[in-house]
C-alpha cells in the first residue's frame, strides 16, 4: 500500500510502506478520507510523535470500507467506518482495535464522516468525562470557537443548555459560530477577552491556546470551576496566584486524548455512537467542512490550518 510518509528531512513521501498485518483483536479498513488536525502538523515539525504501537506519520482520524474484522466485532467486511487511531491515517490502509471503529452516522458521507473521531472524542471526552458535565445556565468557554473542536464544545455545550464564550479572529468566523449558537464572541485581534469572563465567569473551560493571558482569565472561574488544557498554541508559559485556586476550589486540568489506551478511546467511541450519532442523523449536530484536498495535495491542506483559515475541518481524499 501507499502513505503519506515524513523523510530524514520531515518532507511528505506519498511511498510504498508494507501492508499492515491486522492483529486478532483489530479491524483492517480501506481509508478513503483522513481528516487533517493541529496535531498533524506538529508531527510534520518533528515535534509530536506516534504513539511507538501506531505507524510514524500522520493521521488521527479516518474513514473507509473495512476489509476484514474479527469474529463477534460490531462492524463486519464491506460496513461503512470511521475510526480513532494514534496515528498513521495519512494512508490507504490501516489497522485499528475494534473498539475503536464504528459504523458512520446514517445519512453521513465518508469524507464527512472522516471529520468526526478526533474532535468529538476530545469534546466529549473533556466535557463529560473531565470536567464532570455541564449544567443549564452554567457559562462555557472554548477558545478558538471556529476551529474542529471549538465548533464541536460550542454545540455539545448548547445541547446541555450552558451559555457559550468563544473567541475567534475574524468577522465570518463571528458569523459562522453565532449561527451555531455562541452567545458571546470575541474577536481575539480587535477586543480583550479578559472584559467577558469578568462579566460572565465560566464553570468550565476548555483551552487549546495557554500562553501569558491564561493566569489573569483564569481567576475569573466560577467557585468550583474546572479549566481544562488541551494544547497550548500561545506558549507554555503564565503566571497564576496559586491562592486563587484553593480559594475558588478551581480544578485545573491536563488532557490530551492521543496518548490514552485503547480501551479508554473505545468506550469514548461507543459514547459518541450511542448518543451522538442519532443527533448527527437527524441533523441537531453538524460537522462542519471547510475543505477538501486530495492527499497529494497535503501541504495545501497544512497550510489551511497553519494559516488559521479554516471553518471547521479540512479533509484528506486517499482514493
Amino acid at each position: 500500500m501507499k502513505a503519506m510518509t515524513l523523510d530524514e528531512k520531515l518532507n511528505f513521501v506519498w511511498r510504498e510502506v508494507p501492508d499492515p498485518v491486522r492483529k486478532a483483536d483489530e479491524v483492517l479498513i480501506e481509508v478513503h478520507a483522513a481528516a487533517v488536525n493541529r496535531a498533524d502538523l506538529m508531527q510534520k515539525d518533528g515535534c509530536y510523535a506516534s504513539p511507538p504501537e501506531w505507524p510514524q506519520w500522520c493521521g488521527l482520524e479516518v474513514s473507509g470500507i473495512v476489509l476484514e474484522a474479527p469474529e463477534g466485532a460490531d462492524v463486519k467486511a464491506g460496513d461503512k467506518v470511521c475510526a480513532l487511531v494514534g496515528g498513521g491515517g495519512y494512508s490507504e490502509k490501516i489497522a485499528v482495535p475494534a473498539g475503536m471503529v464504528v459504523p458512520i452516522p446514517e445519512g453521513m458521507t465518508l469524507v464527512e464522516a472522516a471529520s468526526i473521531p478526533e474532535v468529538w472524542c476530545t469534546v466529549y471526552l473533556n466535557l463529560m468525562f473531565e470536567a464532570g458535565g455541564l449544567k443549564p445556565g452554567d457559562v462555557f468557554y472554548v477558545q478558538a470557537g471556529a476551529s474542529g473542536v471549538g465548533l464541536a464544545a460550542i454545540q455539545l455545550a448548547k445541547l446541555m443548555g450552558a451559555e457559550v464564550i468563544t473567541t475567534v479572529g475574524s468577522d465570518e468566523k463571528i458569523k459562522f459560530v453565532k449561527k451555531l449558537g455562541a452567545d458571546y464572541v470575541v474577536d481575539h485581534h480587535k477586543e480583550d477577552i479578559r472584559k467577558t469572563l469578568e462579566a460572565h465567569p465560566p464553570a468550565v473551560a476548555l483551552d487549546c491556546i495557554g500562553g501569558k493571558l491564561m493566569g489573569e482569565c483564569l481567576k475569573n472561574m466560577v467557585f468550583g470551576g474546572r479549566w481544562i488544557m488541551i494544547a497550548t498554541m500561545a506558549g507554555g508559559e503564565t503566571l497564576i496566584n496559586l491562592e486563587t485556586i484553593w480559594r475558588k476550589r478551581i480544578k485545573l486540568i491536563g488532557s490530551t486524548l492521543r496518548s490514552r489506551t485503547a480501551e479508554e478511546k473505545s468506550r469514548i467511541m461507543k459514547a459518541l455512537q450511542t448518543e451522538l450519532w442519532p443527533l448527527f442523523t437527524a441533523g441537531k449536530l453538524v460537522s462542519n467542512i471547510h475543505a477538501v484536498f486530495p492527499i497529494a495535495q497535503v501541504e495545501e491542506a497544512h497550510a489551511v490550518l497553519r494559516r488559521s483559515e479554516n471553518i471547521g475541518k479540512v479533509v484528506l481524499t486517499m482514493r
